[in-house]
């Protein structure tokens, strides 16, 4: 067992020192662009992603907003569960992130979209209307990055085996954490 543990503690650490800062520092000026221009930050995600989404809502939305470091518009696609069913159910599991996005982002918003796989068919479909209304998209990836990694105009990128999710939505949580936390220090 306590070789599981370090392998997994070391392909962590790894990861994290595999992380590029230039990437996290374009993250960081588009989150001051949108926190400036009082523009709207959507996220999504599928799984383990959407729960990461949701955190992120949570600490860059409620967390900053609750201590006056930021007051950036911020909202997970992933938390309204009958939203999510009924398009699912009537229109197509492919469509939940498309039609909660159709017609009411903009171009100056940003779409940070998160998926280990860079393949889910629903956040892809997402990310490519956004890209022909010109919003900015955050990709998050893990495993090669599939077609959001080439879709992205920033992609955060977590290299791993296919199917190494543990890790890859690991480090994606290490994001929101950094992005926190350099918001709370900055103050």
């Amino acid at each position: 067992m306590n070789n599981f543990i370090d392998s997994y503690k070391n392909r962590i650490k790894q990861k994290i020192e595999d992380v590029d800062c230039e990437t996290v520092e374009l993250i960081i000026k588009e989150i001051d662009r949108c926190n400036k221009d009082r523009s709207t930050v959507y996220i999504i995600g599928n799984g383990g992603s959407a729960a990461t989404a949701s955190h992120m809502q949570n600490d860059l939305g409620v967390c900053l907003k609750r201590r006056g470091v930021l007051n950036l518009n911020v909202l997970s696609l992933c938390d309204n569960v009958a939203g999510l069913t009924a398009i699912s159910n009537d229109v197509g599991y492919e469509d939940v992130f498309h039609i909660q996005i159709k017609e009411r982002i903009r171009k100056n918003d940003v779409l940070i979209a998160l998926s280990c796989s860079g393949t889910s068919p629903n956040i892809v479909k997402a990310v490519k209307y956004a890209r022909e209304i010109g919003t900015t998209i955050i990709g998050m990836t893990g495993f090669d990055g599939g077609e959001l990694k080439k879709l992205s105009d920033i992609n955060y990128h977590v290299q791993t085996e296919q199917g190494g999710y543990g890790v890859v939505e690991d480090v994606h949580m290490i994001l929101d954490h950094m992005l926190y936390t350099y918001y709370c220090n900055k103050k």
